[in-house]
């Protein structure tokens, strides 16, 4: 079986890496990861989906033979998200009772008041502006502050990914068990102390600060990539200025075609045996479901390349699939499809001021959003 080093290149700033085209043919290969350590990377979208419902897959990397993901051992937030069941259950239920569609749902008036006030202070500006700090990254820290219930005056230094607020969450979360409101993190307080199986204080603490973390900056990343990919594709942007009913749709369309990152952090290690495509993968083995390679898998999406905002059919799967699927998901729909409408129906003239191939992307082994989106209007 051939190797091949994983992640791969990308060949330009808005094309998927040449080797899923190639390893479509193939049900699993063997790549080297930036540890150097070896694993099994799935590249089919049926593959995927079915390794990811297999109880014999395993999501806990606290193992002495699994798969490093790089040389630098990774963890934050490895105990809390590396969980299979029963332990997993349980903490997807408590989070899900706070963390629940109703709360997304009232959310959305806030999300379109926030989105318009940073779009009256874009138009003000004089272009060329980068679209990342000028509204993808504002936007998606003040939602998840929102939602989370961090005080205005509070949140300016959430940006600043160098220096994590775990003890300022500790003390908000004190604060919010002393004077609760109806945010989320006074919504995770109650059922950490009411509910049987409860959140413990470390669960509570880790999970809001992972919320936080995790919460704004891949949805900055995608919003910045939608609008890269739409200005882009001129056709397909003039189908969703004809008819923003289209928006939900091409939402998902727009993340099936974008990678802001690559699966290496999917990486789940085989505790027996298991038969994918027909080729046995035995135990002990580490594997990688690649997410990005399954959005372009042609059995599953035709022409897989092209964006096209009328398509119909299967899921996209930036979000995962099965007991993981990530509990975020709806919150990053409604800030993108708030965020894109808003920012189109705002600014009929938006375009790229750079090239497409002269955009940049991170150089990181897990994210590789663009480290600049230069606008005008």
């Amino acid at each position: 079986m051939p190797s091949y080093s994983y992640p791969f290149a990308w060949p330009s700033p808005t094309e998927q890496p040449k080797e899923f085209a190639d390893l479509h043919s193939e049900p699993v290969v063997r790549v080297t990861l930036p540890s150097g350590d070896e694993a099994l990377l799935l590249t089919r979208y049926d593959d995927i989906r079915q390794v990811l419902a297999d109880p014999r897959v395993s999501k806990n990397r606290n193992r002495p033979d699994v798969a490093r993901m790089t040389a630098k051992k990774v963890k934050v937030f490895q105990r809390q998200v590396d969980m299979d069941p029963p332990g997993h259950t349980r903490m997807r239920r408590l989070i899900g009772k706070a963390f629940t569609a109703h709360r997304i749902e009232r959310l959305r008036p806030r999300i379109e008041q926030i989105t318009g006030e940073l779009l009256d202070e874009l138009a003000g500006r004089s272009g060329p502006v980068d679209l990342n700090q000028a509204f993808s990254y504002p936007l998606t820290i003040r939602i998840i502050c929102e939602l989370l219930g961090v005080p205005e005056q509070e949140r300016a230094h959430f940006g600043d990914t160098s220096s994590p607020p775990w003890e300022y969450m500790r003390a908000l979360i004190a604060r919010k068990r002393e004077d609760p409101d109806d945010e989320l993190i006074s919504a995770l307080i109650k059922v950490s102390d009411e509910d049987d199986g409860r959140l413990s204080e470390e669960e509570l603490h880790w999970w809001s600060t992972l919320l936080l973390l995790a919460g704004y900056e891949t949805t900055a990343s995608q919003l910045s990539g939608c609008v890269v990919l739409l200005l882009s594709r001129p056709e397909q942007l003039a189908l969703l200025r004809e008819d923003e009913t289209r928006m939900p749709a091409a939402v998902e369309e727009l993340l099936r075609c974008q990678i802001v990152g690559s699966s290496l952090s999917m990486l789940r290690y085989v505790t027996e045996d298991i038969e994918v495509a027909g080729m046995t993968i035995p135990k002990g083995s580490s594997v990688i479901p690649a997410l990005e390679a399954g959005n372009h898998d042609p059995s599953a999406f035709g022409c897989p390349a092209e964006l096209d905002l009328t398509r119909e059919g299967r899921t996209q799967l930036t979000f995962s699939t099965g007991q993981h699927y990530c509990v975020g998901a709806p919150l990053a729909r409604a800030v993108l499809q708030i965020g894109l409408s808003g920012l189109l129906r705002r600014f009929p003239g938006l375009r790229l001021a750079t090239p497409v191939a002269e955009l940049e992307r991170q150089h990181d082994a897990f994210f590789q959003g663009f480290t600049e989106v230069p606008v005008v209007w």
